[in-house]
């Protein structure tokens, strides 16, 4: 029973959750440190967009991608911008890869930007731009001259001047002004949180586990310290066991109290706006990250134990497997793909199909996209999938 059940949920969090921790919180961290300053030189700069796009998009989770969203709805960043974000990010399932595999996850990251890139680069020679968002010019006009600034005596304090767009169309309709650059831009209903006391709390008992959970994880997991001793000399109990568990729950709730919805990722918590705000989300993402990593293992280990199917029987190989990986990067949201991820970490996917799978999601960027503009959601997510599919299989081709 511990190994069918307890050892997954434990290892969920040992193995992956308590690393995702520190790397969100990092994060999480540099984006409300240095958030405004990024985005602030990217609209100075489209020449550059693509290059940005693709740098905030290869960042673990969503969070550098979501903040260009709003910034295109706003006619500030071209397309190709946001192609290049969508297709360089791996959204929360980065974490995964990370925690599994540092060296594997630097190497399928760095081909992310590269393929980010080229997407946003060729997006935005091509001059394609579905909602007009920048209406009256194209791009390759923009990079040979910067867009001519507004004096700030001529706008309400703290707003933005709206870019001009195209009439007519659901896409083409203006986006309201606000004193926050970024969030008052965008309004996606969300489900309500929980109560900000007891958000502070779970959010502290996430943090008190993660804790002494990292410094058993480390060793543990690095095969630095036998397991059995660390049980011997705590009386029989077993701290890995325990602290994966204890962390698996505590993450559960947080989710639940979450409604749990895809993620708490939105414009607002993209740009914090304090370091406990930046902590409190940086413990949901984690917990969300997980509960889904929990399901993916407890659900592997279940089936392979009860029926002895170990992956190889899936038609998940070939050029059949980076079809699927890529299809299956169309469905919004970081859940389905952090499930698939942790079906490949556990040794059931084909690298290739990993990377297809990788290149055509989209996390939770597309979400607050396709509020502001449907089209251009729609279009972005059918271009990733185009060089999803060409570099697994061509990834296929040298491997083979």
């Amino acid at each position: 029973m511990i190994e069918l059940l307890v050892r997954p949920l434990a290892d969920a969090f040992m193995q992956v959750g308590v690393y995702v921790a520190v790397m969100v919180a990092l994060f999480g961290w540099l984006r409300w440190r240095y958030g405004d300053r990024v985005t602030d030189g990217l609209t100075r700069r489209p020449r550059l967009g693509p290059l940005v796009g693709a740098l905030l998009g290869v960042s673990p989770g969503c969070g550098g991608a979501i903040i260009l969203m709003p910034l295109y709805a706003r006619g500030k960043v071209s397309f190709g911008t946001v192609v290049a974000a969508l297709a360089a990010t791996m959204g929360d399932s980065s974490w995964v890869v990370i925690a599994a595999n540092p060296e594997f996850a630097l190497k399928i990251h760095a081909l992310l930007f590269t393929v980010g890139l080229a997407t946003g680069y060729a997006v935005d020679l091509l001059g394609i731009d579905p909602a007009n968002a920048v209406a009256g010019r194209t791009w390759r006009s923009a990079w040979r001259r910067a867009e001519t600034p507004v004096p700030s005596a001529s706008l309400p304090t703290g707003a933005r001047q709206p870019c001009p767009v195209a009439p007519g169309g659901a896409d083409s309709r203006p986006e309201p002004l606000g004193n926050h650059p970024v969030s008052a831009t965008l309004a996606v209903p969300t489900a309500p949180d929980a109560a900000p006391g007891r958000s502070a709390r779970m959010s502290l008992a996430f943090w008190g586990l993660s804790t002494p959970a990292f410094l058993v994880s480390v060793p543990v997991v690095f095969h630095a310290v036998d397991p059995q001793r660390l049980t011997g000399a705590l009386g029989g109990i077993d701290p890995y066991l325990a602290l994966g568990c204890c962390g698996t729950l505590v993450a559960l709730l947080i989710f639940a109290a979450g409604k749990g919805r895809f993620a708490d990722d939105t414009v607002a918590t993209a740009t914090p706006a304090s370091r406990r705000e930046a902590m409190r989300h940086s413990a949901h993402e984690a917990s969300f990250i997980t509960v889904w990593v929990a399901v993916a293992y407890l659900g592997w280990q279940v089936l392979s134990s009860t029926t002895g199917f170990d992956g190889s029987q899936l038609a998940l190989a070939g050029a059949a497997g980076v079809l699927v990986g890529a299809l299956i990067g169309l469905v919004p949201g970081c859940a389905v793909q952090i499930v698939f991820t942790g079906i490949f970490v556990s040794g059931g996917l084909p690298v290739t199909t990993l990377v297809a799978n990788a290149i055509s999601q989209d996390g939770d960027a597309l979400i607050p996209l396709a509020a502001l503009r449907r089209r251009a959601a729609a279009t972005a997510t059918v271009i990733t999938t185009i060089p999803a599919i060409l570099v697994g299989l061509a990834l296929l081709a040298l491997l083979g």
